[in-house]
């Protein structure tokens, strides 16, 4: 008699999966809560049902990805294309940063520690410039040269023994 019940629950089983049953189903990549000055809602990314809602202040479709584009508006940025040595690396007292291309723009350095203090800058004013590391201690620092509007144009890691 157990074995009949053992099948009957089996095949009720398989039949209800094998149906289709989903319900509140969802298979969601990502998702989360927002919050603003007009209210809360909850979303989510990959979300399987779909339902638009319309107001007065607009329309918001739940539940479907839209595509999102990006045109860029103003000024194209451009590249450096400069390629900038450090040597020797690692080093015991100084540095020399080369820069083996022309260039136009002003460029500057910035050393940090490995926590992120800042301790020392300068600007870079012709092909070879020196920079003196004599007094710090044994570590490992980071060198980044940057544009004349701060932008990262290249990154060092230094090796002082």
């Amino acid at each position: 008699m157990q074995n009949k019940r053992l099948k009957l629950g089996a095949v009720l089983l398989l039949g209800l999966g094998l149906t289709g049953l989903q319900a509140q189903t969802s298979v969601n990549a990502a998702g989360g809560k927002a919050t603003g000055g007009g209210g809360t809602v909850a979303y989510s990314v990959g979300q399987v049902v779909y339902t638009s809602n319309k107001g007065s202040g607009g329309t918001i479709d739940q539940g479907v990805q839209h595509a999102y584009e990006i045109f860029p508006v103003g000024i194209k940025e451009t590249t450096l294309n400069l390629s900038l040595t450090l040597f020797p690396n690692p080093t015991t007292e100084s540095l020399i940063l080369q820069i083996n291309d022309n260039h136009n723009d002003k460029l500057s350095y910035q050393l940090f520690d490995m926590q992120g203090q800042e301790l020392s800058k300068g600007d870079i004013v012709g092909q070879q410039t020196l920079i003196n590391m004599s007094s710090l201690p044994t570590a490992t620092y980071f060198l980044n040269v940057v544009d004349q509007e701060n932008k990262k144009v290249q990154s060092f890691k230094i090796i002082k023994n």
